[in-house]
């Protein structure tokens, strides 16, 4: 008699939405393991930016995903998909199942579709690149990105100088465009076929989700933020602008280069969060859609997850 495959439980949610203390009540309900989809938390000492689980946490409920490499070593969306499928392949050898929890959009497509293509960008391609972005900084990529894309840059964070970087060298290195790229790379086979995927993605209304950002703000600079940065500006992370620009550090950053000032500093984080759940909820929507958003309500809580519309892919 063959037994029912092996699930892969795909929770997302907004930044500031509670992803952390829910994933843990649903992981004990739902008997998983639970692997982290951050691609912050992947870096030791980046603890209170991106708002690991606890101590506590971590022993109550296994967590997979935290604290996999030093803050200026450079990890890539194909290097989280290989340790993802180590783990979820050990679990599956325990007949158990997995809760993947977090919000990096990268990161959850690669549970959806391949992360690998067929573009080899070469040594020469790549340091033209980096030569063209210390000569006309991140404003000057991005410009030379648009001359190659006529057609938009989709989903392009184009703040992310990493990421700007490796569509422009990706462009240069295939003669395609991010939409002609994109196309062919959603013919290409999909991940974990054998599994059966259910997803569902955290929201609140944006009223509590702002009171919830601006605590948060406040609540991590408190904690250490400004300092955590000096620490981790000491262990090499402008090294790894994948790190270094991402919320909350990247203006920590600005602040301790005297670019901003003191009292600015809650407001830009904030303003930078805002920005983030903008293009969240907007992901969310495109590839797990509306009817698997559950708006967490303070008072009644999110419900029995077990009664929850999970979309389901195959």
């Amino acid at each position: 008699m063959s037994r029912s495959p092996a699930k892969i439980y795909l929770l997302a949610g907004v930044t500031a939405v509670g992803k952390s203390e829910h994933s843990i009540d649903l992981a004990e309900s739902l008997q998983c393991e639970v692997l982290s989809c951050d691609s912050i938390s992947i870096y030791r000492g980046m603890d209170i930016g991106s708002a690991k689980p606890g101590k506590l946490d971590r022993q109550k409920i296994p967590h997979h995903g935290i604290d996999l490499v030093d803050v200026n070593t450079k990890f890539s969306v194909v290097n989280y998909a290989q340790y993802a499928k180590g783990i979820i392949d050990e679990l599956e050898k325990r007949h158990s199942s997995v809760l993947v929890a977090g919000g990096s959009g990268f990161y959850l497509q690669s549970f959806l579709s391949p992360v690998v293509d067929r573009v080899e960008v070469t040594p020469e391609i790549r340091e033209r690149v980096e030569e063209h972005f210390e000569k006309y900084e991140l404003s000057g990529l991005v410009e030379e990105l648009k001359k190659l894309n006529p057609e938009g840059l989709g989903e392009l964070d184009v703040l992310n100088p990493r990421r700007v970087m490796r569509g422009l060298e990706r462009c240069l290195a295939s003669g395609l465009s991010l939409l002609n790229m994109k196309k062919e790379f959603e013919n290409l086979p999909k991940p974990y076929d054998s599994y059966e995927k259910r997803m569902v993605w955290l929201d609140r209304d944006n009223e509590e989700l702002e009171k919830r950002i601006s605590d948060r703000t406040n609540q991590m600079i408190a904690n250490g933020l400004i300092e955590e940065t000096e620490n981790l500006l000491a262990s090499g992370i402008r090294e790894n602008p994948s790190a270094s620009s991402s919320v909350g550090y990247r203006e920590c950053i600005a602040f301790l280069d005297g670019e901003l000032e003191r009292e600015e500093l809650p407001k830009a984080i904030s303003h930078s969060t805002r920005r983030l759940v903008f293009k969240q909820r907007k992901w969310f929507r495109k590839h797990l859609g509306e009817n698997s958003r559950i708006v967490i309500d303070e008072d009644k809580g999110t419900g029995d997850p077990h009664e929850w519309i999970w979309a389901t892919r195959t």
